[in-house]
């Protein structure tokens, strides 16, 4: 065997394994692939997913409303060259630069914690949303979330105190409060109504400006609705998913069980979006995902956000029929009118 012949052997044996290096190492991408659906109807770890409690009626139905979800590389996840790769080649696949999903030197717990609390979030608004469809008074007031260790209101405000009135301004909402301390310039003094404990008091609180611009406002505290709900809603769903996009087809079920006969007509139908108490249909991500992991599952009718509509025209719409809906009304007539005739028209993203 000649010298040359070797020298051509082992640099192809160098090259092959140093392709097979690089195919396996790590890049700075995450994927989106189709993740499970689950029915708000039906049960969740072996119990029912919502179940109600009161002096009111509930009804059977059939068919199912389901949520989707997304399986997406978590921030301590890594993906090889070659998985992203074929996630580009795979229509069902969505493959993105990691940062675009999580901030630099976020871990999974911090993750995990905010997906936990957006769910949480996303079942109060849900059930708000299907209860005022119904017509229920569902009186909303502000909560004190946290309070910056290094901001205004230390030692002033606590966790849990009810924001009653700003500068004699009474507040509901929390997007009264900030519009109310936004009045202020930064270092005025801004009076606060509260509520802790049962004990009403005014406390006064100086601004600070903020962080990223001089000229506003901050108290230094997260606010947060809380809602006093006429019925006990219970939402069986377990830490196994997280984030908002669930909270349409939540409220679509309790707005089902909630009124005689079915709201699908018997048939499957998939769906997503985030949701305000207001039932105003936010949009989400993954859209392309969700409707691929609907599919799977047999849907025939999927819910889309308005503003994710054109994401979700974009491609196979896998024979559903893609509902457009920008709020929780749109997404209940549409539904009640395929139910009455699956070929009935209604607003579509296609």
């Amino acid at each position: 065997m000649s010298r040359r012949y070797v020298t051509v052997v082992v640099a192809a044996i160098s090259a092959i394994v140093l392709s097979l290096v690089a195919f396996m190492l790590p890049v700075p991408y995450a994927t989106l692939e189709p993740g499970p659906v689950f029915d708000t109807l039906g049960e969740f770890n072996g119990e029912p997913m919502l179940s109600i409690e009161g002096d009111v009626p509930t009804y059977p139905t059939d068919g199912a409303l389901d949520f989707t979800t997304v399986s997406v590389t978590g921030p301590d996840g890594k993906i090889g060259f070659a998985d992203a790769l074929l996630g580009w080649f795979d229509p069902d696949v969505n493959v993105v630069p990691k940062d675009f999903l999580y901030p630099e030197g976020e871990t999974a717990e911090e993750s995990d914690a905010q997906s936990a609390a957006q769910l949480a979030s996303s079942k109060d608004n849900s059930s708000v949303a299907a209860l005022r469809a119904l017509g229920y008074d569902v009186p909303e007031q502000v909560e004190i979330g946290d309070v910056a260790k290094e901001g205004a209101s230390v030692d002033l405000l606590k966790s849990g105190d009810v924001v009653l009135a700003v500068d004699g301004r009474a507040v509901s909402t929390p997007q009264q409060a900030v519009d109310a301390v936004s009045a202020a310039t930064p270092g005025d003094v801004v009076t606060l109504s509260i509520e802790r404990d049962g004990v009403p008091q005014d406390v006064a609180i100086t601004t600070k400006p903020a962080d990223d611009d001089p000229d506003v406002p901050r108290i230094g505290v997260s606010l947060a609705a809380t809602f006093d709900l006429p019925v006990t809603i219970d939402n069986n769903v377990g830490d196994s998913v997280g984030g908002p996009s669930a909270g349409t087809m939540f409220a679509l079920a309790i707005y089902d069980l909630l009124t005689p006969g079915s709201l699908t007509g018997g048939q499957r139908v998939a769906g997503t979006g985030e949701i305000s108490p207001d039932g105003v249909v936010g949009p989400i991500g993954g859209v392309r995902q969700k409707m691929a992991g609907a599919h799977a599952d047999g849907a025939e009718v999927f819910l889309v956000p308005a503003e994710n509509c054109a994401e979700a025209a974009d491609g196979d719409d896998f024979g559903m029929t893609l509902v457009k809906i920008t709020d929780l009304d749109d997404a209940i007539s549409s539904l009640e009118a395929l139910a009455e005739d699956p070929d009935a028209k209604v607003p579509s993203c296609s």
